[in-house]
């Protein structure tokens, strides 16, 4: 008897679902043992019979002169028996094949190329052997709004230029709802927020991820002609404050006459 052979399953899920578990009904094409046989192959009645060739070993051994080679039985192709009136069902096979629907729990934690293993999913084995695995990889599709690295989660939040002059707060989105967000006066464009244990907690054990947002300065576009006098007003007081209003750009500035 062999054991039958191994299959895979490609999974995608969704991010949340990745995060938090879940159960899904897969449908597996795959051969599975008769059932008007119970796998022997032969006819209702019948059973395979000793392979009068091999005498049952599955194996010949042939003579070349002054050598010696085994070879698999040319008569049985090695299993040792042979049929001969075989089942109307399978022709011989002692397995067909069929459609299965399992159920397939997924972990919370699991990622992109974790595997579940359900025992004995697999193909039957031939001649009633054990049946192999099916092995259930997974692929968490691409999400809108975050990202994932190991058990972190990253996103991108864009502020106004005046929320990130004065300050204040606004809503972020996580997996589990929204929470505030404080955002300094004086923030600049590409600062990182932490926010502890809103990211993953890991498959095989450990401490729950953080969720980093990085803030993303939005100038606003098509301004009225109100609002783009009121900002050349408020540049000349910008530039009356003197480098004190703009410390970065300034440094910059000053870099580039020394450098020339």
């Amino acid at each position: 008897m062999h054991r039958g052979a191994d299959l895979r399953y490609n999974l995608q899920l969704s991010l949340e679902d990745a995060v938090a578990g879940t159960t899904v009904k897969i449908r597996v094409p795959t051969l599975v043992v008769c059932t008007t046989c119970r796998g022997s192959g032969a006819k209702k009645g019948s059973k395979p019979k000793t392979c009068d060739t091999c005498a049952g070993h599955g194996q010949v051994r042939m003579q070349q002169g002054f050598f010696s080679v085994q070879q698999t039985c040319p008569r049985c192709h090695g299993k040792g028996t042979v049929i001969d009136d075989p089942c109307s069902s399978c022709h011989g096979q002692g397995r067909v094949e069929e459609h299965k629907t399992l159920s397939v729990k997924v972990p919370p934690g699991v990622d992109s190329g974790d595997r579940i293993r359900l025992a004995g999913e697999g193909e039957a084995g031939e001649s009633g052997g054990p049946a192999g695995d099916l092995y259930v990889q997974v692929a968490v599709k691409p999400h809108e709004i975050f990202t994932r690295e190991d058990s972190n989660l990253f996103c991108e939040v864009p502020i106004s230029f005046v929320i990130a002059a004065l300050g204040g707060e606004l809503e972020v989105p996580t997996l589990n709802g929204k929470v505030m967000l404080k955002i300094p006066p004086g923030t600049q464009t590409g600062r990182m927020f932490r926010m502890r244990s809103k990211g993953v907690k890991p498959v095989r054990g450990g401490a729950v991820g953080d969720l980093l947002c990085r803030v993303l300065v939005e100038t606003p576009v098509k301004l009225t002609s109100e609002q783009e006098e009121l900002l050349r007003t408020f540049d000349e007081t910008m530039k009356r404050g003197g480098a004190k209003h703009s410390p970065h750009s300034t440094g910059w500035v000053d870099g580039v006459k020394k450098f020339f």
